[in-house]
């Protein structure tokens, strides 16, 4: 064939590249304009911006999620830093970062290590700041005094028996 390339002819220093997936970039992000609405679960590799209406999930952990002035959110939303200028309804849990900007509107909980509240945001939840961005284990509760005998001897727990 006249159009093949013979690679066994390349010049001495020069090796083929083989194509290689994408490698992450810093500074690359997804955007979801104003008119697209989407359903469903949404996950990634890169940061994104959403302009328009998502109603579902986002899991994007290890990348930056933005809530634009135009964007409206009915989805619990897992990010490294989460930003909202427009609205969410759900969760948010961010694993740095979550910032609630002057013009953003947020009826959920927050979950991350550092939370800013702008002046001029709405905000209704509740704000859980653990660093470790998960919950803490339970703290050992105080032994509780022994229940009180019944009539018949028997204390709740053990009144299973029907005489």
């Amino acid at each position: 064939m006249a159009w093949k390339r013979n690679e066994t002819n390349a010049p001495a220093g020069s090796t083929p590249s083989p194509i290689a997936p994408p490698a992450k970039r810093t500074g690359e992000s997804a955007t979801i304009g104003a008119s697209i609405r989407i359903k469903g679960d949404l996950s990634g590799d890169e940061d994104l911006l959403i302009q328009g209406q998502i109603q579902g999930t986002i899991k994007l952990k290890s990348h930056n999620v933005t809530v634009g002035p135009s964007g409206r959110v009915k989805a619990d939303i897992r990010g490294r830093t989460i930003r909202v200028d427009g609205e969410v309804d759900g969760n948010l849990f961010g694993e740095e970062e979550i910032v609630i900007r002057s013009s953003g509107r947020v009826q959920g909980n927050l979950q991350a290590p550092r939370v800013t509240l702008e002046n001029g945001s709405s905000f209704k939840g509740s704000i859980d700041m653990d660093a470790g961005g998960q919950q803490p284990p339970l703290a050992p509760q105080p032994a509780a005094s022994p229940a009180p005998k019944s009539a018949a001897g028997a204390t709740p727990a053990n009144n299973s028996s029907k005489g």
